[in-house]
């Protein structure tokens, strides 16, 4: 039996809309039967944990799509099947992303009340004009509130997405926009680079000249100037892209980083594991199959798609991209896990619901 720990991502790949800059696997909320998909995930999470023996989830992440959308007794049957098969850590990081729509805010006692205890808030920009831009279905106001109601539920354990190099952006306004923002955002902040890519809405006017996005070298200056507009304000960057104070770093992605063992649950959810409960001996790369609908259909206790066993050239390339984001680099440790030196605890559990 494996005694270590694993952490669980959640993907909830239904979204009432699709942004303009989102190339991700993601589909529009329709007629979803939320039954049929909280049975699947339930299915699915029991064999995972079992295929894994693994003995404790020390974190579990709620990512889509948009999983504020899930039913908050999804969410809770989901933790209760990993209680019931494995057990959560008393200290696990349970995190939820939250779109900061009125819907969202209005639910975010519920989704504490299922068993979530740390909310990533998906805020983008606090400029209506550019939320306009990017196709979200909030405006600034909202995000402002939702943020103020998850710090009341748990304070120091809500997380904030910005992104700057947006059409018509500018230094100066990046700057007092971060500002703005730090004024009411919690104990860390995550910052992403707009990155355009052709099948993205936004590509198109943007690629005709009809919208104009930062240069390369006014981009760098955005994003050095964050670091210390972040930097004075008390947070430490940890990650390329995540800053946090008063140590509220995400224990969840760090485990990514670091070249944990992680479990996917739910569609196109990805995993990295050994499936100790089959004799394996290898970490496997596993990925769920995609449509929602699809993975539902042929569902026998697991919607895996794609298993590919990891050899030790696979590990190290995945060790140096994920460790050489982290202002920590890749530690001895690390290299040790890798050789299969030490036990796999730390583990991760992924899971992906939609």
């Amino acid at each position: 039996m494996n005694k270590g720990h694993q952490n669980y991502l959640n993907m909830w790949l239904y979204c009432l809309k699709r942004c303009s800059y989102c190339n991700f696997n993601k589909y529009i909320l329709q007629n979803q039967n939320h039954a049929v998909m909280t049975e699947c995930l339930q299915k699915e999470t029991q064999t995972s944990l079992q295929l894994s023996q693994v003995s404790r989830i020390s974190s579990v992440f709620f990512g889509g799509g948009t999983p504020s959308l899930a039913q908050p007794s999804t969410i809770a049957a989901v933790l209760e099947t990993v209680s019931k098969h494995t057990g959560l850590s008393d200290d696990a990081e349970v995190t939820l992303e939250v779109n900061p729509t009125p819907a969202g805010k209005a639910r975010l006692k519920d989704f504490t009340a299922a068993g979530v205890n740390r909310f990533s808030i998906g805020v983008q920009s606090l400029n209506d004009g550019h939320l306009r831009i990017l196709g979200r279905d909030h405006d600034s106001q909202h995000a402002l509130w939702t943020v103020s109601e998850a710090r009341t539920l748990f304070p120091g354990r809500v997380s904030v997405d910005v992104m700057f190099a947006l059409p018509g952006q500018s230094v100066k306004s990046w700057e007092t926009e971060l500002k703005k923002l730090l004024l009411v955002c919690d104990d860390h902040v995550s910052l992403y680079q707009l990155t355009l890519e052709r099948g993205m809405q936004l590509f198109k006017p943007v690629d005709s000249g009809e919208l104009s996005v930062p240069g390369d070298n006014v981009t760098a200056v955005m994003y050095n100037s964050a670091r210390g507009v972040l930097e004075k304000a008390g947070f430490r960057q940890y990650e390329v892209s995540n800053f946090a104070k008063n140590n509220a770093v995400s224990e969840h992605n760090i485990g990514y980083w670091r070249g944990c063992q992680y479990i996917g649950v739910g569609p196109g959810a990805h995993g990295r594991f050994v499936p100790l409960a089959v004799g394996g001996v290898q970490r496997e790369a596993r990925t769920q199959t995609l449509e929602p609908d699809v993975w539902m259909r042929e569902h026998h206790g697991h919607g895996t798609r794609r298993r590919i066993q990891l050899d030790h050239g696979g590990l190290l390339e995945e060790v140096l991209v994920m460790g050489l984001r982290m202002n920590e680099g890749i530690t001895q440790q690390g290299f040790a896990v890798l050789l299969g030196r030490v036990s796999i605890a730390g583990q991760h559990l992924t899971h992906n619901a939609a």
